[in-house]
C-alpha cells in the first residue's frame, strides 16, 4: 500500500468523519422528535454525503494513493463510530444525541480547517478547492447543531430527576 502523507492523512480523516457523520445523523434522527431537527439532520446527512464524494474524488486523483486514502478513512470513520457508541449508550435521548453531534461538528470544523491549510501550503489546488467548500458547511453544521442541542434543552425540566 502507498506511503501517505500528512496531507493524504488529513484528507483521509475529513472523508472517514464525513462518513461517519452520514450514520450519526440518522441515528440521533431517531432519538429526536422535533420535525425541525429531523428535518436539519436529513440535510446534514445529504451535504455529509456529498463531502465525502468530494474527498474520494479528490483521493482519485493522488496518484496510487486512493486506496491507502479510503483505507485510513475507514479507520476514521471506525474510530469516529466508536466514540458516537460509546458516547450514545442504550438510554441516550435527542438532547445527549445532539450534545454529542456538537463535539463531531466542532471536530470536523477544525479538521477542515487544518486540511485547507495544508493544502494551500502544499500548493494542492484540488484539495485547497474542497476546503474551501467543505468550511462554510461545517461552519454552519456546528451552529446549526449547537441551536439545535439549545432548543430541546429549553424544552427539557432542568430539576427532573434524571433516569
Amino acid at each position: 500500500m502507498a506511503e501517505l502523507t500528512q496531507l493524504d492523512e488529513k484528507l483521509a480523516e475529513v472523508m472517514g468523519l464525513a462518513q461517519a457523520a452520514k450514520e450519526t445523523t440518522s441515528k440521533v434522527g431517531k432519538l429526536v422528535g422535533d420535525k425541525d431537527i429531523k428535518d436539519l439532520l436529513r440535510r446534514m446527512r445529504e451535504e455529509a454525503d456529498e463531502t465525502a464524494k468530494r474527498c474520494e474524488a479528490v483521493a482519485g486523483s493522488r496518484e496510487g494513493k486512493k486506496s491507502a486514502i479510503k483505507a485510513k478513512a475507514r479507520e476514521t470513520k471506525g474510530e469516529a463510530q466508536e466514540m458516537r457508541d460509546t458516547y450514545l449508550g442504550d438510554d441516550a435521548d435527542g438532547l445527549d444525541g445532539l450534545e454529542f453531534m456538537t463535539m463531531a461538528e466542532a471536530g470536523e470544523v477544525g479538521h477542515v480547517a487544518i486540511l485547507g491549510a495544508m493544502g494551500k501550503n502544499a500548493g494542492d489546488r484540488k484539495v485547497r478547492e474542497l476546503a474551501e467548500w467543505a468550511q462554510p458547511i461545517e461552519e454552519r453544521h456546528f451552529r446549526d447543531i449547537r441551536e439545535a442541542s439549545l432548543k430541546l434543552a429549553d424544552a427539557e425540566d432542568p430539576l427532573e430527576v434524571s433516569s
